[in-house]
C-alpha cells in the first residue's frame, strides 16, 4: 500500500491515547480550581478540529462551552474569553501567526491556554499555560480533554469504559479501516483525479472532516478546487447547482447528526451520476461497543480519506508537501 506503514500509525494513536493520563491532571487540576467558560480556537484545520469537538459537546454536555475562528477573535474579539476561561488551541508547527496572536490576546484578558503543540521548541510553547507536546493525531487529544470535562461533570458516566476500548483496539481497528478502503481510494482517486470542481458534504462531526479535507487536503495540498457544505444546507442551494456530471462525494457518520447526511445520500441518484457516499458504518471497529461508534466517526472517514489522498497524489505526480502561496509569501 502507498504511503502506509501500519506499525508507525498504530504506534501514532497509541502514543496519543497514552497522554490521557497528562491530560487527565491538568483537567482535574482546573476543575478543583474552577473555571468559567472552555474555548476551542483554531484557524484553518485545527479551526476544523474545533468544529468536530463543539457537535460532540453539544450533543453530550451542559458545560459552557464555545469555538472561537482565531483570526475572527483578533478582529471582533470575545467578551466570554477572560479571566476564568480556558483556551484550548492545537498547532503543529507552533508559529501560526493567527494563533500566536490569538493566544496573547486571550492571555492578555485573563484566559488560560492548553496547548498542543507537535513541537515544544515553538514560540507557542512557550506562551501556553498547559503544554502538551506530541505530534499529530489533533482530533483525538481534543476530544480527551472534552471527555474529561464532561466526565468530570458527571456528564460521561462510560467514560472509563470507553477509553479502555480506545486503549485495547482503536489503533488496529483504525489501521484496518485503511486497508479495507485502499481500493476504494484509488477509485475514487482515479475517477475524480481531474475534477474542475468538486463538492463535499457532511454533518456532526463529518462537518469538521468536510470542511478540512475539502480545504486542507483538495485546495491547499492537491490544488484541486472544492467547496464543503453542511449537510443541513444542502437543500437551501447547492441542490439547483447538482446536474448528472456533477463531483459530489457525502461523508455520512454515525452520530446524531447522520440523517441529515442520509437526507442528502437519498436525494442524489434522482439529479446526480457523478456522486459518491462514504458511510463509516461501512467500516467494522471490533471491539468497540456500537453506542461509540458516533464518537469516533470523524476517525474513520479521516482513515478512508488518507487512502484517497496517497493514490490522488501518485496519480497527478504533485507531492502533497509542495505549496505555491502557504508560508512562501508574505500576506
Amino acid at each position: 500500500m502507498l504511503k502506509f506503514e501500519e506499525q508507525k500509525q498504530i504506534d501514532s494513536v497509541n502514543g496519543a491515547l497514552k497522554l490521557r493520563e497528562k491530560i487527565n491532571g491538568i483537567v482535574d487540576g482546573i476543575c478543583r480550581e474552577g473555571y468559567r467558560n472552555l474555548c476551542w480556537l483554531g484557524i484553518g484545520g485545527t479551526y476544523a478540529s474545533c468544529l468536530q469537538v463543539e457537535v460532540h459537546m453539544k450533543e453530550r454536555s451542559e458545560l459552557p462551552f464555545f469555538v472561537e475562528n482565531a483570526a475572527e477573535y483578533l478582529a471582533t474579539g470575545n467578551r466570554r474569553i477572560g479571566a476564568g476561561s480556558l483556551v484550548v488551541i492545537s498547532s503543529v508547527t507552533g508559529n501560526t501567526v493567527e494563533m500566536v496572536e490569538g493566544v496573547q490576546k486571550a492571555r492578555e484578558a485573563g484566559a488560560k491556554v492548553l496547548g498542543f503543540i507537535d513541537e515544544e521548541t515553538a514560540e507557542l510553547a512557550a506562551l501556553v499555560d498547559y503544554e502538551v507536546a506530541y505530534p499529530g493525531n489533533e482530533q483525538l487529544k481534543f476530544f480527551m480533554v472534552a471527555d474529561r470535562f464532561m466526565y468530570q461533570a458527571g456528564e460521561f458516566p462510560e467514560y472509563d469504559r470507553f477509553y479502555r476500548e480506545l486503549e485495547e483496539h482503536l489503533a488496529v481497528d483504525l489501521a484496518e479501516v485503511e486497508k479495507r478502503a485502499d481500493a476504494l481510494g484509488e477509485e475514487f482517486a482515479r475517477k475524480h483525479k481531474d475534477d474542475a470542481i468538486h463538492y463535499f458534504v457532511g454533518a456532526g462531526n463529518q462537518y469538521g472532516a468536510t470542511y478540512s479535507y475539502a480545504m486542507c487536503y483538495w485546495e491547499e495540498q492537491h490544488w484541486i478546487r472544492t467547496r464543503s457544505i453542511h449537510s443541513a444546507e444542502f437543500f437551501h442551494g447547492m441542490l439547483e447547482i447538482i446536474d448528472r456530471d456533477t463531483a459530489v462525494t457525502v461523508f455520512v457518520g454515525e452520530d446524531s447528526q447522520r440523517c441529515l447526511s442520509e437526507r442528502v445520500a437519498a436525494f442524489l441518484p434522482r439529479v446526480c451520476a457523478n456522486y459518491t457516499i462514504i458511510d463509516t458504518k461501512d467500516y467494522e471497529l471490533p471491539g468497540i461497543s456500537p453506542q461509540f461508534r458516533g464518537a469516533l466517526s470523524h476517525l474513520v472517514m479521516h482513515a478512508v480519506t488518507q487512502r484517497i489522498d496517497a493514490h490522488l497524489e501518485r496519480l497527478n505526480c504533485h507531492p502533497m508537501e509542495i505549496r505555491r502561496y502557504y508560508r512562501r509569501l508574505d500576506y
